[in-house]
């Protein structure tokens, strides 16, 4: 006979009794279900567990499951064993159930004699919604990691967190993030998601690109999930600080036809066999961080960790540094920390939350936000900011295999109002962190300031109370040179300048210091390349050639890390402009000129073996006459043959054929360069610039006295053999 009742606990059962032998069997009831289905992973999807007041042989159980409304599907659970007289139940579904799913479940067991029990848990099927299960993989941004996608962001203010994007049809919905300590939210995407497209949705209506996207469609498109293979780098050591010199270029007009779209990272590859012929051994790259619009020096960065769209995706860039490298050519990258954007900023006020008019989380939010390009400036005193800026800077550092970093205006991050306001502690502590980092992981890899305050404690060691850098941009050097070139009166040109701009060594080392006469700044924002400052709309005249070549052989010759601007070499005029490229022509109108710059690069590297002197921190500039406007100074590193070295600099139009300067000891001195010589350009003069023999006499402080010829606005090299 049989019969139903509800047991003690409201579990429906069904017992049948039946006599046999005079024995009495009860059909087993459900007495638990032993936890709840929940969502974890693919490797782990949940299991449905139950137990059976009954053991026996024939006993089986099976569970009914319903996904979102959708069909039912019967599966078999596996008989775990015997716990304390009750049997053990449990089902693992082969894959996982999407978080927020909702999951109806029952469970019906049965035996061989045909006996059934179901469990509908009161008449109501069991309910639930799969769990949201943050990601337990380290790391922001977003990844793909062993087939599946992990999203995580910063967002400590929002309510709820969603990715939305092309692999779920843009749904607000489909893929909730989960709150996480410290404000993060994370999750697991099945699937390789590498090349779709994706934003973040902040409590329902607020898009987001993510902050930390490596790739964009552009500035204000979307985000795109990057998983890049293992890169292929060619064998490359980074040259010693002592052999840097420095090509600056804007990737957008380096190489690029007028009218067209700007340039690419592959069109600048096709031109860096003339930097490899020169002898060129690191360039220098205006900020390729995504910025608004399609023209722009790089120096509004939307996106901070996505290379600029219009010059090509990562994989170009990662190209043009490994074909850079192929020739023995460091790369340093410009980074922008004292501002972000201002336009095109997602992260402006990016959780939605944020103090008066101010940027919300990624900013300060009091008088340190100002800054000469709005209220951008970031909060260096938070940790999630700190953290994110440091793993920008490494980020370009690692992942693009670059050789250094140079920063934008670091006056802006230490101090308010271009170093007319209040001191920012958190900036300068927050510039001795990423400097300490970038040593700890790559000491070799150069860290560069720009501030042109003549702030020393720049280039001081972190445990001296210094911000760390390795060099910085010496307004020392370039504003006097600059200016007693660009002076139209050689009467009004002032050797005492020049002397002191010549002669300063920071901290005791030549290396603290990067010297040039013309960059990004320097000849735009109302100033022009040096030959039009020198005569403008006649940048190719004699005067423009002769004086724009003193002020690049004495960067070349002075102590520091010379730079050049990108045309510099041959004599590029107006002003730099975004939309401008470069006229490579000219590299063949003024081949002499480049040849110049060539053999001034060749004997600041010591290629011949006889000017070693020029890469060492001896300087004296023993000879000053601001009356006839020359000046004289010894290079040495050991000192001797091969590597003393005389540099003679005339600033006045008069060529002298003996002029009677010190030299440092006796014997022939041998004219290794004249700036003069008619191989450079037809105009010149080729001035007997001779070897001369140094013989006793003191002069200018030194025990050795000799004459030498040099033509106007010109300079000489001598050295001994």
């Amino acid at each position: 006979m049989f019969g139903t009742r509800m047991n003690a606990t409201g579990w429906l059962s069904v017992v049948a009794i039946v006599a046999t032998s005079s024995q009495v069997f009860a059909f087993p009831s459900w007495i638990g279900v032993y936890g709840s289905y929940a969502h974890h992973d693919a490797s782990n999807p949940g299991t449905f567990t139950i137990l059976m007041n009954q053991d026996y042989y024939g006993l089986h159980a099976e569970v009914g499951v319903r996904v979102n409304g959708g069909s039912w599907t019967t599966h078999q659970m596996s008989y775990g064993g015997n716990t304390g007289g009750n049997s053990l139940w449990t089902y693992t579904p082969s894959t996982s159930y999407a978080p927020g799913s909702t999951i109806e479940y029952y469970f019906h067991g049965y035996d061989d004699w045909g006996g059934h029990i179901y469990d509908n848990n009161g008449g109501s099927n069991y309910t639930h919604t799969a769990s949201l299960i943050a990601s337990s993989k380290s790391g922001m941004g977003a990844w793909v990691d062993s087939g599946d996608t992990t999203f995580r962001v910063w967002a400590p203010n929002a309510t709820t967190v969603a990715v939305a994007g092309s692999f779920n049809s843009w749904s607000t919905t489909a893929n909730p993030l989960v709150s996480e300590a410290g404000g993060t939210w994370s999750v697991d995407v099945a699937g390789d998601q590498r090349g779709e497209t994706y934003k973040y949705v902040i409590d329902g209506t607020l898009w987001k690109n993510d902050p930390r996207a490596t790739d964009v469609t552009n500035s204000v498109g979307e985000s795109i999930i990057t998983a890049p293979a293992s890169y292929s780098w060619s064998t490359f050591s980074t040259p010693g600080w002592q052999d840097l010199i420095i090509y600056e270029m804007h990737i957008g007009t380096y190489n690029d036809s007028p009218g067209g779209n700007p340039g690419t990272w592959q069109s600048a590859i096709s031109k860096l066999d003339h930097l490899e012929d020169m002898g060129i051994t690191a360039v220098e790259l205006l900020p390729v961080a995504e910025f608004a619009g399609d023209y722009s020096w790089g120096y509004n960065p939307a996106h901070p960790f996505a290379p600029e769209s219009i010059y090509g995706d990562p994989e170009d860039m990662k190209d043009f540094v490994d074909e850079c490298h192929q020739r023995g050519i460091a790369v340093i990258v410009d980074v922008v920390y004292n501002h972000l954007g201002p336009s095109d900023l997602d992260m402006w006020r990016f959780d939605g939350s944020s103090t008066g008019s101010y940027g919300g989380i990624y900013f300060f939010q009091d008088w340190r936000a100002p800054t000469p390009w709005g209220d951008t400036r970031p909060d260096y005193g938070r940790g999630e900011v700190r953290t994110f800026l440091k793993d920008n800077a490494l980020y370009w550092l690692n992942e693009f295999n670059t050789d250094g970093l140079r920063w934008d205006s670091t006056v802006n991050i230490r101090t308010q109002n271009n170093g007319g306001g209040g001191n920012i502690a958190d900036g300068w502590s927050l510039m001795q962190y990423i400097n300490n980092e970038i040593d700890s992981a790559s000491s070799w890899k150069i860290s560069i300031a720009e501030d042109l305050q003549n702030n020393d404690y720049l280039t001081k060691t972190t445990g001296a109370g210094g911000a760390g850098f390795d060099s910085q941009w010496d307004a020392d050097f370039v504003h006097p040179i600059r200016d007693n070139i660009i002076e139209s009166t050689d009467a009004n040109r002032d050797m005492y300048e020049v002397r002191d701009a010549i002669a300063k060594i920071d901290n005791g080392d030549r290396l603290k210091r990067v010297i040039y006469t013309e960059s990004h700044d320097e000849v735009a924002n109302g100033h022009s390349r040096v030959p039009e400052e020198i005569w403008p709309g006649n940048a190719s005249s004699w005067y423009s050639k002769k004086r724009s070549t003193l002020g690049a052989a004495l960067v070349f010759t002075s102590p520091g890390i010379p730079m050049i601007f990108q045309g510099q070499e041959f004599l590029e005029d107006g002003y730099f402009a975004d939309t401008d490229p470069l006229d490579f022509s000219k590299a063949t109108t003024y081949s002499g000129i480049v040849d110049m710059y060539t053999d001034l690069i060749g004997l600041r590297k010591n290629s011949g073996g006889k000017t070693a002197g020029l890469k060492g921190n001896g300087v004296n500039v023993h000879h000053v006459n601001d009356t006839s406007k020359l000046v004289a100074f010894h290079r040495w590193d050991s000192g001797g043959s091969g590597d003393d070295v005389i540099v003679v600099a005339n600033f006045s139009g008069t060529g002298y054929s003996s002029y009677n300067i010190g030299f440092p000891s006796s014997g022939t001195w041998k004219v290794r360069f004249n700036s003069d010589w008619s191989g450079y350009d037809s105009g010149f003069g080729n001035w007997y610039a001779y070897d001369t023999v140094a013989s006793w006499g003191a002069k200018d402080g030194m025990s050795y006295n000799a004459n030498v010829g040099i033509g106007p606005y010109s300079v000489i090299i001598l050295s001994k053999d």
